[in-house]
């Protein structure tokens, strides 16, 4: 069974209607409206700061550059020579002989003898 429907066609109704969705759309214009012009600055400042991004890539980039160039060995080898760097087998040596010491002796103070010395290297 169904029930039928009636519709309220009188013109005070429709009236109602239209002045509601009108309201409706007044105020979703003005919030956009409001929306666009407080956010007007962003695409100018979102452009700015590319471009300044894009500055100081290529600043970067050529900083790094500079710096391998500064960071060449044959420019280290040249600057420290010129610095007064020698060379190992250039620089003096000087030859001293060192006292023996006995593994076994004692410690002074003690009575027990030290063990040998034991060295073990890794390599990895």
């Amino acid at each position: 069974m169904t029930l039928p429907l009636e519709l309220d066609t009188s013109l005070p109704t429709w009236r109602a209607r239209a002045v509601r969705y009108l309201l409706i759309y007044v105020a979703l214009v003005v919030a956009l409206v409001s929306v666009r012009s407080g956010t007007s600055g962003v695409r100018p400042a979102l452009r700015e700061a590319r471009s300044r991004e894009g500055q100081l890539i290529t600043q970067r980039d050529n900083l790094a550059l500079q710096l391998q160039a500064l960071e060449n060995p044959q420019r280290v080898r040249n600057w420290a020579f010129a610095n007064g760097m020698r060379r190992v087998a250039d620089a003096p040596k000087e030859v001293q002989t060192f006292p023996v010491q006995h593994v076994n002796a004692a410690a002074p103070g003690t009575g027990a003898a030290q063990p040998p010395l034991e060295v073990r290297t890794e390599w990895k």
